[in-house]
């Protein structure tokens, strides 16, 4: 009798055990296929250029247009902020570009003011559309390094509409 309560009592443990692993396994997979459906669903589209230079840009689940680019060579992920006097970056992207010195000023920003410098960018480029010579305010704080605004004087050298879902950079006819 002792015996069969000792064989029905680690039988049950077994059981137990393997369902847990089971159970185990099955979260592993399910959040595992979660986790690549939202990174596929987050993932921002890509920018598309026309045979004619134009760069259109689609609006992303947030609401902003976002573009990758270069200053001074260093890889950018910009914001299109139609608001923005001027191109705001970083200061560890700042530093990486080379953009030293300039003049502390204090920028009146959206979430209140906020200390940094104006420098000037040799190179500005997103996508084919380039920009030399341009004054850039650091102390931007992004969501990364990386992040940056695409401001006015960079947008008001070339024609920009938006149709939708979809803002057009058209250079500007000389």
């Amino acid at each position: 009798m002792m015996e069969k309560a000792a064989m029905r009592r680690m039988h049950t443990g077994r059981s137990l055990w393997r369902l847990n692993l089971g159970m185990a396994l099955f979260w592993l997979v399910a959040l595992g296929v979660m986790y690549i459906a939202m990174e596929r669903y987050l993932q921002l589209s890509e920018a598309v250029v026309l045979s004619n230079g134009s760069l259109q840009l689609q609006r992303q689940r947030d609401g902003h247009f976002y573009a990758d680019g270069s200053i001074n060579g260093q890889p950018v992920r910009f914001m299109v902020d139609t608001g923005a006097s001027s191109i705001a970056v970083t200061d560890a992207l700042a530093q990486r570009a080379g953009l030293e010195g300039g003049q502390m000023v204090e920028f009146q920003t959206a979430n209140g003011p906020r200390m940094g410098r104006l420098v000037r960018a040799q190179n500005i480029q997103v996508g084919p559309l380039q920009v030399r010579n341009l004054t850039v305010g650091t102390g931007y704080t992004g969501r990364t390094a990386q992040d940056a605004l695409l401001g006015q004087n960079f947008l008001r050298q070339f024609q920009v509409s938006i149709q939708g879902d979809v803002l057009e950079l058209r250079p500007l006819q000389k």
